[in-house]
C-alpha cells in the first residue's frame, strides 16, 4: 500500500515563464518553492506524480538534531525553528511537535557513542541528555525491560510525512506560486551555458533558474545534462499498526526497533538502517564510490531484486525532450514492502513491547531512499550549467531538514546570506577523491 498522504489540488495552467522552476515536489522541493516565493520570486513547482508522493511521505517523520553528522547539525537546528515558524506564518498544518526523541540501549559502545556526541552537541548549544540505567528503564517501562542507559533530546520532534509536503505546496500557492502535478520535467533548455527553460510534458516554462529536487530521480536527470552526480538508492520498509489506547511514546529508538506516532491511534514501526539494495545500471556505475559506506553498513543491507531496475529511476539511458521519459512511465515510486522485513519488524516490536503483538496491522509500505557516498546531502549550484541547483541525496535525513534545506536553496538562488554554510553540501566535493562517510 502507499503511505497515507493528503492529496491537494494543483494549479490549472502551466505558466509560460517563471523566475524559478522547482522540479520535484517532495519535502525539499516544496519548501524550496515556498521560500523562493517568500523572496518575491514567481515560482512554478512541477511534479510528475503528486506532491509528497514518494519518500517524503514514506519516512519515519523524525525532525532531529540528536546524532546528526557535524556537517548536517547546523541545518538540523535551523530546520527545527523553521518547522515551528512555518506553521505560524502559513497557517498550514504539518503535524510538527517538539515531543522529544527517546533512545535506549544495552550496548556500552553505543552508549559511549551517544555520550561523545552529546559532548560535541553542548559545544554548539544543542541539548542532549544522557539517561542513567534507572532513568532509561523508568522512561521505557512500556518495554518491561531493564536498560543500561539512554539519551533524550527534548528539543527534537516529529512531523507528519503525510501532511508536510502538501502543506508547503499549499502555502506556496497562497503566495502566488503554482503547483503542477502529473507534469514531468523532461529536461532543460540552455543558452550561453545557462538555463533558459524547463521542458515539461505539458509545455515549456521559460526561466533562468531551475532547482532539481527529484530525490531518487536526480542523478539520472543530471546525466541528461552531462552532470555527474553520484547517487544510489536503497529500499526500506515500514509497518503501521493500530495503537489506540496504548501508552507508547511519540518517538522511541532501540537497536532492534524504532516506534513513531503517526496521527491518532497509529504508530509506525521500522528497523533502523535495514534495507534492500536493488541492483541497477546507475548503482554499478557509482559502486566504487559507495564501497566505504556499504562496507560500514553491510550488516543492515541485503541484496534486493528487480524493483529498482523496473522502476527506471536509476537509468543511464538518454531520453529525448519531445518523447515520454521514464518519469512518465513511473509516476510514483511505490515499491512493495519487503515481506521478510515486515515480518521481522512485527516480531521484533512484539518481543520488545508485548502490547504491540496484538495490535492490528494497518498497512505497510516501502520507499527508495536516495543517498550520496558520504551520507550528506548535496545542495549546490552546478558550475557547468548556470542557473541549475541540485538538492538531492539526503540519505534518509531529508524530511527532518526539509525546511532548512528549502531555505538554503532559496538563499543560494537569491544571492542572500545563507542560513548555514553551504560548503559541506557542494557537489564538487565528489570530484576530489575520498569523502568522509557520515558517522550517524
Amino acid at each position: 500500500m502507499p503511505a497515507p498522504l493528503r492529496l491537494i489540488e494543483g494549479s490549472p495552467e502551466l505558466p509560460a515563464e517563471a523566475d524559478a522552476v522547482i522540479i520535484g515536489a517532495g519535502i525539499v522541493g516544496s519548501f524550496a518553492a515556498y521560500y523562493l516565493a517568500r523572496h518575491g520570486l514567481k515560482v512554478a513547482l512541477v511534479e510528475k506524480g503528486v506532491v509528497g508522493g514518494e519518500q517524503s511521505s514514506r519516512n519515519w517523520g523524525w525532525c532531529r538534531q540528536q546524532n546528526r553528522d557535524f556537517r548536517e547539525l547546523p541545518l538540523s537546528t535551523k530546520s527545527l525553528d523553521l518547522w515551528e515558524q512555518f506553521s505560524r506564518d502559513s497557517g498550514e498544518d504539518t503535524g510538527f511537535r517538539r515531543c522529544g526523541l527517546f533512545y535506549v540501549s544495552n550496548d556500552e559502545n553505543e552508549l559511549g557513542t551517544w555520550a561523545r556526541w552529546g559532548e560535541f552537541a553542548r559545544t554548539v548549544g544543542v541539548a542532549s541528555h544522557m539517561l542513567s540505567a534507572r532513568d532509561a528503564t523508568d522512561r521505557a517501562a512500556f518495554t518491561g525491560r531493564s536498560w543500561r542507559g539512554g539519551v533524550f533530546s527534548p528539543s527534537d520532534g516529529t512531523a507528519n510525512p503525510g501532511l508536510a509536503a502538501p502543506a508547503a505546496a499549499k502555502a506556496l500557492m497562497k503566495l502566488g506560486g503554482t503547483v503542477h502535478q502529473g507534469c514531468a520535467a523532461r529536461g532543460l533548455e540552455t543558452s550561453g551555458g545557462g538555463v533558459s527553460a524547463v521542458v515539461t510534458e505539458k509545455g515549456v516554462i521559460r526561466t533562468k533558474l531551475a532547482v532539481m529536487t527529484g530525490g531518487a530521480w536526480a542523478s539520472s536527470f543530471c546525466h541528461q545534462l552531462g552532470v555527474r552526480f553520484p547517487q544510489a538508492t536503497v529500499r526500506q520498509s515500514i509497518v503501521a499498526v493500530a495503537t489506540d489506547g496504548m501508552a507508547l511514546p511519540d518517538a522511541f529508538f532501540s537497536k532492534s526497533i524504532a516506534i513513531t506516532r503517526r496521527g491518532e491511534g497509529c504508530h509506525v514501526l521500522a528497523i533502523s538502517g535495514r534495507a534492500r539494495v536493488d541492483p541497477t545500471a546507475q548503482f554499478l556505475r557509482f559502486s566504487r564510490e559507495f564501497l566505504p559506506m556499504f562496507a560500514r553498513r553491510w550488516r543492515s543491507l541485503s541484496p534486493g531484486g528487480l524493483q529498482g531496475l523496473r522502476s527506471g529511476h536509476e537509468s543511464l539511458s538518454r531520453w529525448a525532450l519531445d518523447q515520454p521519459t521514464p518519469m512518465e512511465a513511473m509516476r510514483i515510486l511505490d515499491p512493495k514492502a519487503d515481506e521478510s522485513t515486515v515480518r521481522l519488524t512485527r516480531n521484533r516490536a512484539a518481543a520488545l513491547v508485548p502490547m504491540i503483538g496484538s495490535a492490528a496491522t494497518l498497512g505497510s509500505w516501502a520507499g527508495f531512499v536516495d543517498s550520496t557516498p558520504d551520507g550528506v546531502p548535496t545542495i549546490s549550484d552546478v558550475p557547468s550549467v548556470g542557473g541549475l541547483i541540485v538538492a538531492a541525496g539526503f540519505s534518509g535525513h531529508g524530511f527532518g531538514i526539509g525546511p532548512g534545506s528549502g531555505r538554503l536553496i532559496s538563499d543560494i538562488a537569491a544571492g542572500t546570506p545563507p542560513i548555514v554554510d553551504p560548503r559541506p553540501y557542494s557537489l564538487s566535493r565528489f570530484s576530489g577523491g575520498e569523502v568522509q562517510v557520515a558517522e550517524f
